[in-house]
């Protein structure tokens, strides 16, 4: 007789509680994708790098307008928080003390996939089902800024990929425009 592994889906409250009683090292990279505790790949110079422009960039194009959160957890829904490198929040005068933002204060997610680029595509599924408006993945293998939009169940249904000169429309900042150049190593 074969035998069946069970597993159990962690809802986020659970995995809330399991980090408010210390049962990850403070150093753990994890995050929290349908369910499943998920480790989360090392962030190397490249990827580190990556994202400290594209934050500056971001933060210099939205000024006061929106909240401009790196590498922070965002609630999806009752199964998933995952921590994506940047995301664009509603800007809110009381903050995020309270609660974590949710997908209708989300703007825009962006991930950079050095080694990740298959995980980030798993969870940009994730992205588009909980109604996140538009996701980019910086994949730094190929050079390019891989932009998704409109946003379905079974994820992103618009796709296109930006280099070099190439333009991208920033969500949530109405009229600003960011070239693929300005996030990619030159």
């Amino acid at each position: 007789m074969a035998s069946v592994l069970s597993r159990h889906a962690f809802s986020v409250q659970e995995w809330e509680e399991m980090g408010r009683l210390g049962l990850f090292d403070e150093d753990a990279r994890m995050e929290l994708l349908d369910g499943e505790i998920v480790d989360m790949a090392p962030i190397g110079a490249r990827h580190q790098d990556c994202v400290d422009r594209l934050t500056e960039a971001l933060v210099r194009l939205a000024g006061q307008r929106v909240t401009v959160r790196v590498q922070g957890s965002i609630r999806l829904d009752d199964r998933s928080e995952p921590q994506p490198d940047i995301a664009l929040l509603r800007r809110r005068p009381e903050g995020y003390a309270a609660a974590l933002p949710s997908p209708p204060d989300v703007f825009l997610v962006a991930e950079v996939a050095d080694t990740s680029l298959a995980s980030d595509r798993a969870k940009s599924v994730l992205y588009a089902a909980a109604g996140i408006p538009e996701c980019w993945i910086v994949d730094l293998q190929a050079d390019q800024v891989i932009a998704m939009s409109d946003a379905g169940p079974g994820g992103y249904r618009t796709e296109r990929s930006a280099r070099g000169a190439d333009e991208l429309a920033v969500a949530g900042i109405p009229g600003a425009r960011l070239r693929a150049a300005d996030i990619l190593r030159p």
